[in-house]
């Protein structure tokens, strides 16, 4: 069974979109969502402009050559101080490799990225039935409880 620093963690750039096309895979199957993360997947072009975006930072947890999760934040540049703060859009790990540190390591290396970078903070939401996720979160950061709501563009 594999042990923590058995993994590594991975920022993928913007030639590496077949890793990145694998971690989508892994997200669509830990999010029980395959079809939204595999069936209409963007062009090559678009996600090497991603990759290459410094406000995107896709990270990969490895097994040897095998994505077992990963994640998806965006750096977001402030306003009233000269500094940002990061939000997880997308945290996932394959069901065998659960429980195993791979998601905090990840939040490891985002953490390390956004100091580098000036953060001051690193946010993400968790759906309250996701209980993993929520005592996950709360091991690592502090809780405010918000409301969230989808505006319709129209």
């Amino acid at each position: 069974m594999p042990q923590a620093t058995d993994y590594s963690i991975r920022q993928i750039g913007a030639e590496e979109v077949s890793l990145f096309r694998q971690l989508l895979a892994v997200m669509g199957e830990a999010f029980d969502a395959v079809d939204t993360y595999t069936r209409a997947q963007p062009r090559t072009a678009y996600l090497q402009t991603l990759l290459g975006r410094r406000e995107f930072v896709a990270l990969a947890a490895m097994l040897g050559e095998e994505v077992v999760g990963g994640l998806a934040a965006y750096e977001l540049p402030k306003f009233e101080q000269e500094r940002s703060e990061f939000y997880i859009y997308d945290l996932a790990v394959a069901a065998p490799h659960r429980r195993r540190g791979v998601a905090t390591a990840l939040i490891d290396r985002l953490r390390a990225i956004g100091a580098a970078r000036g953060a001051y903070v690193i946010f993400v939401q968790a759906d309250p039935p996701d209980a993993p996720a929520v005592a996950l979160y709360d091991k690592l950061g502090k809780r405010e409880e918000v409301f969230h709501f989808d505006i319709a563009v129209e």
